[in-house]
């Protein structure tokens, strides 16, 4: 008899996350308060949608913008909508490693199930100042830690020695991977059983294909049965489907992710789908021009499925 080949273990095994995770926007009313039942709506219906997990005041959560205050009540809101169906990981990130740690002991009152924990930036530390920041949290909760690289945000890297050290720690569970670096991703995984998420929704298929575990995306807000299809395919080592659902998807995350901000882009089209009242930004994000909003509709026209996205 041949002799079999077990999947690898971090690749096919269910992630502690789930696989298909959306970074969720913020519902705002005209007036820029927080809209509670539509946030509570846009949980469910995501979730009705195939999501896993849903990811609150993340980036494209606006939560920069929002009060300490705010952000409880939307961990909350989400918990208590979707809580019992799927995922939910609070954004607690700050460049203030106290802050930090008050939104995530926020979080971990709440029930939450992971925080999403951003590289601290604008303040630029070492690698030492970068992973004290991350131990420094993990050592505080016990719900378990994302860890967010996007050096396009945070203006530098988490680098793979400083992944090897931080994934010893047992509260340290999974990377949100925003810079695309293979190579030194490839090093981590290797080394560590930290699970990967694509953070670049353009990229699901590479990423999955070399071992991350799932995506959390934004474009997942727009197209979430194509985004589910891809990372079944993956899953089912279909790689013929999951290529042709790649080429499918690239148009919908061309209007989502390059035109404006990727929160700016998901309202605008979330309302355009009816599933949002308002695509009511906080400054300084602004709403998109005209010339903006037709190559976002320029793009979703390209999908085979632009029906179901614009109307």
């Amino acid at each position: 008899m041949p002799e079999t080949t077990t999947p690898p273990q971090g690749t096919f095994a269910e992630p502690i996350f789930g696989r298909l995770l959306t970074a969720m926007v913020t519902p705002f009313k005209e007036d820029g308060s927080v809209d509670e039942s539509r946030t509570a709506e846009l949980a469910q219906s995501l979730v009705d949608d195939g999501h896993d997990g849903l990811v609150v005041c993340g980036t494209t959560g606006e939560y920069s913008t929002m009060t300490d205050e705010e952000n409880e009540k939307v961990f909350r809101i989400v918990k208590e909508a979707v809580g019992e169906q799927c995922k939910v990981v609070a954004g607690v990130g700050s460049n203030d490693t106290a802050h930090t740690l008050h939104l995530a002991s926020l979080a971990e009152g709440i029930g939450v199930d992971g925080l999403l924990v951003v590289t601290p930036y604008y303040n630029k530390p070492t690698q030492a100042g970068v992973a004290a920041h991350f131990t420094t949290v993990a050592n505080a909760v016990k719900t378990p830690v994302m860890l967010y690289d996007i050096p396009g945000r945070a203006g530098i890297p988490i680098l793979p020695a400083t992944f090897e050290k931080l994934a010893t720690h047992e509260n340290i569970v999974a990377v949100k991977d925003a810079k695309a670096d293979f190579a030194a991703a490839t090093e981590v995984m290797a080394a560590t059983d930290l699970q990967y998420y694509s953070g670049d929704d353009g990229l699901t298929l590479p990423w999955m294909a070399m071992g991350a575990v799932g995506l959390v995306g934004v474009t997942t807000h727009i197209a979430p049965a194509l985004f589910r299809q891809l990372i079944d395919a993956v899953v089912a080592q279909d790689l013929s489907t999951a290529q042709k659902l790649h080429l499918e998807i690239a148009p919908i995350v061309s209007a989502t992710m390059t035109r404006v901000p990727g929160c700016v882009a998901a309202k605008q089209i979330l309302s355009w789908q009816g599933k949002l009242d308002s695509a009511t930004v906080r400054l300084p994000h602004v709403d998109p021009t005209d010339e903006e909003i037709a190559l976002m509709r320029a793009d979703l026209e390209k999908s085979s499925v632009a029906s179901t996205l614009i109307r």
